[in-house]
C-alpha cells in the first residue's frame, strides 16, 4: 500500500476517534478554570473555538486535536532524519499516537498538548532552517507557557556542549527571563515521590517503552551520541526525577519533553534488529508486539473507558470520573427547567459552562446512596450508577 495514504489513514483514523470520543467526556475543574482564570495563551486559543463553535465540547476540545495531528506529522518529518525506511516511520508514528500520555494531551485542555507541538515545532525548524528562524519563535515561547523553562534548560546545556557561544548567550538570557516571569514551582515540605514519579512515566509511556527510553538515553550517552532531541529529553528526565525526591511533579508537563526522544528509540531498535542475524530477532520482533499489544490495550481503556465503571467499587476511583457526569447532569436539570443551582463550587464551575449558573434557588447536594426521593438526580454510564444527588427547592421570601 502507497506509504501517503497509510500515512493518511493512520492520522484519519486517529482524528476520528478523538473526535468521536469528546461526547463522552465533560468539562473537568481545571479546564473550567482555565476558561475563567488569567489570561494565557492556551486559554486564547480555546476563547477563539468557542467564538467560533459556540460554547460546546467540540470548541472546548477541538484545538486540542488539531494540535495533536500537527504534532504527530511534524514528528513523522523529524523522523526521516533518524529512520530511513518509510515503513519504520509509519511504525513510530503509530506507536507516538497510540501513548497513553498523547492520546490525553490529544482531548485534555492543559498545557502538555501545547508543549508538545512546541517542542517538535522547535525541533523541526532548527534541523532544517536557518538559526534565523529559532530566535523569535523561542521568545514567543517564552511568553507562551512557563513550562518551556525546562528546553531553555536543554538548550544552554546543548549549547555549551557544541561550545556555540552567541547562542549559549541567547539561551542563557531566555532561561534567566523565563525564571524571572514564571519561577520554577518548589512547593511544600521535602516528599520523597520518585518511585511515584518513575510509575506515573511507566504508565503515560507504558512499561516497556519507558524502560527502552531510559536505556537508549544511557547508551547514547556513553557513547557521546547526543543531539537536540537527547539533551532535550535527558534534560527533562533527570531535572523531573531529581525534582520528585522533594515533591509531587507534574508528569504530565515534563512527559512531552521524553515524547521527543520517539525518534532516537526507534533509531536504536532499528539499528539492533537490522545488525542481527534472523534467527536473533525474534526478541525484538517479540518486545515489538509485547509493546504495540500494551499501547492498543491502553487506547481501548481510555476509548471505551466507561466500562471500566464495572470493575470499581468507587466510580469516584475512575481516572476519568472528573471528567464525567457535569454533561449529563446539567442535561437532567435543564429537564427540570433548573437553569441554576447552588452546589460546591467544582461542580458549580463545571456546569456553569453547561449553562446551568449559580443560584439560591436550588440546592444540589451530593449522596452516595442512590435515593428514591423524586428530588433525587442520578447519573449512570452502562448500567451502573456513577452519581447520585438531592436538589432542593429553596423558599426565597
Amino acid at each position: 500500500m502507497n506509504t501517503k495514504l497509510i500515512l493518511l489513514l493512520i492520522l484519519g483514523l486517529d482524528a476520528l476517534m478523538l473526535i468521536f470520543q469528546i461526547d463522552e467526556l465533560s468539562i473537568s475543574y481545571n479546564e473550567a478554570l482555565l476558561l475563567g482564570g488569567d489570561f494565557s495563551f492556551l486559554q486564547l486559543i480555546i476563547k477563539s473555538s468557542i467564538s467560533v463553535f459556540g460554547q460546546n465540547d467540540f470548541a472546548l476540545r477541538f484545538p486540542m486535536i488539531v494540535l495533536h495531528i500537527l504534532s504527530a506529522i511534524l514528528l513523522y518529518k523529524i523522523s526521516a532524519k533518524y529512520l530511513h525506511v518509510e515503513r519504520n516511520r509509519l511504525w513510530l508514528l503509530l506507536v507516538f499516537v497510540l501513548l497513553p500520555g498523547v492520546m490525553s494531551s490529544a482531548i485534555i485542555v492543559n498545557s502538555a498538548g501545547i508543549i508538545l507541538f512546541g517542542l517538535l515545532l522547535f525541533v523541526y525548524l532548527y534541523e532544517n532552517y536557518p538559526i534565523s528562524f529559532i530566535y523569535p519563535l523561542l521568545i514567543l515561547y517564552m511568553f507562551v507557557d512557563g513550562n518551556f523553562v525546562y528546553l531553555f534548560m536543554a538548550l544552554v546545556l546543548f549549547f555549551i556542549y557544541k561550545k556555540e557561544r552567541q547562542l549559549l548567550l541567547f539561551g542563557i538570557a531566555l532561561l534567566l527571563s523565563s525564571l524571572f516571569i514564571y519561577g520554577i514551582d518548589m512547593h511544600g515540605s521535602p516528599r520523597g515521590y520518585f518511585l511515584n514519579t518513575l510509575g506515573l512515566y511507566a504508565a503515560i509511556f507504558t512499561p516497556i517503552i519507558f524502560v527502552y527510553l531510559f536505556y537508549v538515553l544511557y547508551r547514547r550517552y556513553l557513547t557521546k551520541d547526543m543531539d537536540t532531541l537527547w539533551f532535550i529529553a535527558a534534560t527533562a528526565l533527570v531535572f523531573s526525577l531529581l525534582l520528585s525526591f522533594r515533591q509531587r511533579i507534574g508528569v504530565e508537563f515534563f512527559a512531552p519533553y521524553l515524547i521527543l526522544a520517539l525518534p532516537l528509540i526507534g533509531q536504536t531498535f532499528e539499528s539492533s534488529y537490522r545488525v542481527r542475524l534472523n534467527i536473533f530477532r525474534k526478541k525484538y520482533r517479540l518486545a515489538f508486539v509485547i509493546s504495540l499489544a500494551l499501547l492498543f490495550t491502553n487506547s481501548s481503556a481510555v476509548f471505551f473507558n466507561k466500562h471500566l465503571y464495572h470493575l470499581l467499587e468507587e466510580p469516584k476511583k475512575h481516572f476519568s470520573y472528573n471528567l464525567h457526569v457535569a454533561k449529563e447532569l446539567s442535561r437532567e436539570l435543564k429537564k427540570r427547567d433548573i437553569n441554576c443551582v447552588d452546589t460546591n463550587i467544582k461542580m458549580s464551575k463545571r456546569l456553569e459552562f453547561y449553562g446551568v449558573t449559580k443560584c439560591n434557588n436550588y440546592l444540589l447536594e451530593e449522596n452516595y446512596i442512590n435515593s428514591t426521593n423524586l428530588d433525587s438526580v442520578t447519573i449512570s454510564y452502562k448500567n451502573r450508577l456513577v452519581y447520585s444527588a438531592n436538589v432542593t427547592k429553596i423558599n426565597i421570601n
